[in-house]
């Protein structure tokens, strides 16, 4: 699957079949589910959940708690929109 094609699953009822806990919390969010994709993700350990996360409360609203989540990530909030944040993590994790 590509970029395009996971964007087009948005018009789906439900994310695409054996993907990655990352790609179906990036899934939720692009389709409005803040809350679920928050969900998946919330518990998690690990670098890649962080940087999900960290992105999560960057389109919250939450500068603070989105800034903990990219140091945990061991990174920083990329510059550009928050559209192209969520088109670099999904093309990422479908990598």
């Amino acid at each position: 699957m590509d970029l395009n094609k996971f964007k087009q699953s948005l018009q789906e009822a439900h994310p695409p079949k054996n993907m990655s806990v990352y790609l179906d919390s990036l899934w939720y969010e692009g389709k409005g589910n803040w809350k679920k994709a928050h969900d998946l993700v919330d518990d998690l350990p690990g670098a890649e959940a962080a940087r999900v996360h960290a992105y999560l409360h960057r389109v919250e609203g939450d500068r603070a708690n989105a800034d903990y989540w990219y140091r945990r990530a061991g990174t920083t909030m990329p510059p550009g929109t928050q559209e192209e944040e969520w088109e670099l993590l999904v093309s990422q994790f479908l990598k």
